[in-house]
Formats: C-alpha cells, sequence, structure tokens
C-alpha cells in the first residue's frame, strides 16, 4: 500500500507520466534562441562554452548550430536567412515549422540574460550525461565479464567524468570537419604569430624547436638512448623550459591560452623527487655562480660548498620556488594509476605536458610473466600512454631505454629498430628521438700513451667530440627527420644549443 501510494505522488507530480523526465527547460532553451535570432551578438557571450548537443530539443540544437555558420561567414543569421535551412525540417515542421523561428524570435530574452540562459541550459546537460555515466557504471557493474577488473571499469568512469568536466561531453564521439577544421586553422594561426614560430610547448632548445616545432598536444614523443647518453638530463631539462616559459608568460600578463610553456608533470620512476630537485638546483644555480669550478649535485649532497656557492643555490632556490613542475616518484607505478594521477593535475592546475622517465619501469595490468607477456605489456603501456595524451590533450615525452645491440655494431648512433620491445613502442609514437654522444664511446678507445701516433690522433677526435651531443629524429608524424647538433655540459647535466668551436676544455 505504502508503495502504491508512493507511486501515486510520483504519477502526480509529473503530471500523470509515471516516469521522471531527464532534467531539461525548454523554455529556456525558446529564449535563449529567440535572444540571438534578435540579436546575433547574443551568441558571442554563449560561445564559449555552449554547443549545439547541450540543447534538450535536437531542433534547438541544429537552429544554434546553424546561426554560429552563418556568423563565421559574418552573415546575419534571422528567422528570414534561416527560413530556407529548415523548409524540408520533418523535426521543426512537428513544432510549427519555418513559422517556429519567428515565434522563437518573439519570445526571446533580453541580451542581459543571454549567459544565464546559456549556463542554465549548460547545467542541465551535465546533469543529463551524469545521469547517463551513472546508469552505465550501474549497468557494466552488474553486467561485467569474469574476466574484467574493477579497476578498469574505475578508470573508464573516471575518464568519462574527467570529459565531462574538462569539454563539456562525457562522450566526444564524431565531430563535425568544421569544428575540426576550426581548431586546425586556430592552430595554424597561434603558430604564425608567435615570435618563436612555434605550434606547440617549447623545448627552450632552438634548434630542436625548429626541427620539430615543439611538443604538440595529443602527442607521444619518445626520447630514448643508452645508458649515460643523457636521457634523463635532456627530459629534465625540456621539462624545466617549458614550466620556467609558462611562470615567464605569467609574470609578463600574457594570454596564458597562447603560452608555449606548460605545467608539467614529471613522473621518475628511476631517481627519487630530490636528486631531480638537486639536479636543477645544481643548473641553476651555476647561473648564479662565476667560480672556476661549478656547483654539482653530489657536492651538494655532500655539503661541499663554499660561502658563494652556497649563496648561488640559496638565489636559485628562491627562482625556482613556484615553478609549475610536479614531480611524482612513485617506483613501479601502473599506467592505470599514471593515468588518474595526470587526470587529476590537469583538472587541478591545468596540467600540460607530461614527463615518464622511464616507460619500462611502468606496470601494465597483465599479471603473468615470461618475454611474450612483457612484450604485451609494454604494447599496453604505450598505447596507455599515446591514450593519455590525446585524453588530456598535451604531449607526453616517455623516455626508452635501447638494446645492447647498439654496443656490437661499429656505428653506435641507435636505430628505430633498436628500441626494445620495438614494435609497439615505434607504432604508438608520434616521435621517436635518440640521444647520441660519441664522445662517451670515443673516450673508452682511449690507446696507450706509448702509442704516440695513435694517441695523437684520438687526442684530436676527443677535442673535436668535447661536450657535444646529437639528438636523432628518427620518426616524427608532423615533419621531417634529422640530426639536431646540441651541447653537453656533463658537469652540470645540461643540454643546450650548440656554438660551433665552443668548448674550452683540452683532453690529454
Amino acid at each position: 500500500m505504502e508503495a502504491a501510494r508512493t507511486d501515486d505522488a510520483a504519477n502526480d507530480e509529473d503530471g500523470g507520466l509515471g516516469y521522471r523526465q531527464a532534467p531539461h527547460n525548454l523554455e529556456a532553451e525558446q529564449a535563449l534562441l529567440g535572444a540571438i535570432l534578435v540579436n546575433n551578438e547574443a551568441a558571442q557571450k554563449v560561445q564559449g562554452f555552449l554547443m549545439p548537443e547541450h540543447f534538450f530539443e535536437p531542433v534547438h540544437g541544429r537552429i544554434f548550430e546553424s546561426v554560429v555558420k552563418l556568423m563565421d561567414k559574418n552573415q546575419i543569421a534571422d528567422p528570414v536567412k534561416l527560413k530556407p535551412y529548415f523548409e524540408h525540417d520533418e523535426a521543426l515542421a512537428d513544432v510549427g515549422g519555418a513559422q517556429y523561428l519567428v515565434r522563437l524570435a518573439a519570445s526571446a530574452a533580453t541580451i542581459i540574460n543571454t549567459e544565464d540562459y546559456g549556463r542554465t541550459i549548460y547545467d542541465l546537460a551535465m546533469r543529463r550525461a551524469l545521469i547517463q555515466i551513472g546508469e552505465g557504471m550501474v549497468i557494466d557493474a552488474y553486467d561485467a565479464p569474469v574476466d574484467a577488473e574493477a579497476t578498469e571499469q574505475i578508470s573508464e568512469a573516471e575518464k568519462q567524468l574527467f570529459d565531462l568536466a574538462e569539454m563539456g561531453q562525457a562522450d566526444s564521439g564524431a565531430q563535425s570537419f568544421s569544428r575540426a577544421l576550426k581548431t586546425a586553422v586556430e592552430n595554424i594561426e597561434n603558430a604564425y604569430k608567435d615570435p618563436d614560430s612555434l605550434s606547440g610547448i617549447t623545448t627552450g632548445l632552438t634548434q630542436l624547436n625548429a626541427q620539430i616545432g615543439g611538443m604538440h598536444g595529443s602527442d607521444l614523443v619518445i626520447l630514448a638512448g643508452r645508458p649515460a647518453m643523457g636521457k634523463t638530463a635532456l627530459a629534465t631539462n625540456i621539462a624545466f623550459n617549458a614550466a620556467k616559459r609558462w611562470t615567464d608568460d605569467l609574470i609578463a600578463g600574457h594570454d596564458m591560452d597562447r603560452s608555449k610553456g606548460a605545467v608539467v608533470c614529471f613522473f621518475s620512476l628511476e631517481m627519487s623527487a630530490d636528486q631531480l630537485a638537486a639536479r636543477i638546483l645544481s643548473d641553476r644555480a651555476n647561473l648564479h655562480y662565476s667560480g672556476p669550478d661549478p656547483i654539482q649535485s653530489h657536492a651538494m649532497r655532500q655539503g661541499k660548498l663554499t660561502e658563494e656557492q652556497f649563496q648561488a643555490i640559496a638565489r636559485a632556490a628562491i627562482e625556482l620556488e613556484d615553478m609549475p613542475l610536479f614531480i611524482d616518484d612513485t617506483p613501479a607505478l601502473s599506467i592505470a594509476a599514471l593515468r588518474t594521477r595526470a587526470r587529476r593535475l590537469k583538472r587541478q592546475h591545468k596540467l600540460g605536458m607530461v614527463v615518464v622517465d622511464y616507460l619500462q619501469l611502468l606496470r601494465g595490468s597483465a599479471k603473468a610473466g615470461g618475454h611474450e607477456n612483457r612484450v604485451q605489456e609494454i604494447s599496453e603501456i604505450t598505447r596507455g600512454l599515446k591514450g593519455l595524451a590525446k585524453e588530456l590533450q598535451v604531449p607526453v615525452l616517455a623516455l626508452s631505454q635501447l638494446s645492447r645491440q647498439v654496443e656490437q655494431r661499429e656505428n653506435k648512433r641507435p636505430m628505430l629498430s633498436d628500441l626494445r620491445e620495438s614494435g609497439s613502442i615505434e607504432q604508438d609514437a608520434d616521435m621517436v628521438m635518440f640521444v647520441f654522444r660519441e664522445e662517451y664511446y670515443k673516450e673508452k678507445e682511449k690507446p696507450a700513451e706509448s702509442d704516440v701516433v695513435k694517441h695523437s690522433e684520438w687526442v684530436a677526435e676527443m677535442n673535436n667530440l668535447y661536450g657535444k651531443a646529437e639528438l636523432i629524429v628518427g620518426k616524427q608524424r608532423h615533419g621531417p627527420v634529422g640530426t639536431v647538433k646540441l651541447a653537453f655540459k656533463a658537469e652540470v647535466t645540461r643540454f643546450t644549443d650548440l656554438i660551433e668551436d665552443d668548448h674550452t676544455s683540452e683532453i690529454h
């Protein structure tokens, strides 16, 4: 009896329908469209956040989309201009045909209220999307396959909620070519107007920027090399340069939506956060120090510093204090956990770039061991990193180890085939770069000093190679491959632009 009374009450509240309708407000939609048809400038107040799909009534969404298209062509959108587009629209015929457009204009809200009506429509659309996500979660939880893990469902639900919060829709789905074209033209325009001619985030290295155009959102960039080549140092330099550019633009009062810097998260699975911070600190401290011996991170840890060096470190620490660079040194992090943390940083701090050092230390969801499963796990990790880049629309720079076969060749320059578990890494990456220092290998070939001729030849070669590095772009979807020459200062682990014949040390 109680249940029956409850159902009757629900029927009365819903006008006898006996079910709950999705949240919507047709009157607000009509008033907004009316205001836009009367004065097209009203659309500018809502264009930044309102999309056609946010309207509950599909025909309202199509009217809004048509108005925006006409405005983009610098044409006036009014009932007379829109009439030809909707004369044969069956959905519009159900509500009175093209004459409905005139009635909309007659029910216009004032231009002052336009944004309020738009926010109401947007908010109701978000609530409908939340209901859809919630129902999907319940159904998936009840009907989950035997081999599906609950964490996978949590990750998928979290992605949908993130997309809803960031983009105003739970599932982006297919988008019209005109919308994709508009985004592409905006990116080209930004690069054209940028003094550095960059379409992506700066690396801080002029020659590298010229080769790749910066780090692009949605790209997975692999930086590979053998141990001691300086992979971590280069990745740290790029991360710091991007974060510093963001800070500089913020202080200068620039439009941060057009900044070529980024808030960066460095997932350091090999080094601890304080070790990585010490590297950056020693690098910046040397810019404030003019003494004969550079400040090295290991000397900092041991406390072997002069008063002048300590003062330089203190000045660098103050400079770095507000740098938007986050370090996560959780060991054996899973790809699912990394994505969760990156999403959180994107929401809380507008994360603009992710660095992973290095991808072979990440865990997938595979539980079994063996080489074959390891290859599958690496495939899952690279797919996950590429998916993260696309989802957050940020570049992901992932470091990777190279196989030992490099050491067995006479020419030690790495190639794509040298990537460990290379199939999936090479396939999923938008760009693959190799860092190579010939100086490292030549140093090991030092002949005996008694062999005067060979030793003098070796010294000449070493002097020519001293402090030089190559960054080999082996794959690039958006541009040419090639080699970028860089300078490497080993004592402070810093890569910079190479100025030829700029070395002061002599090899003996």
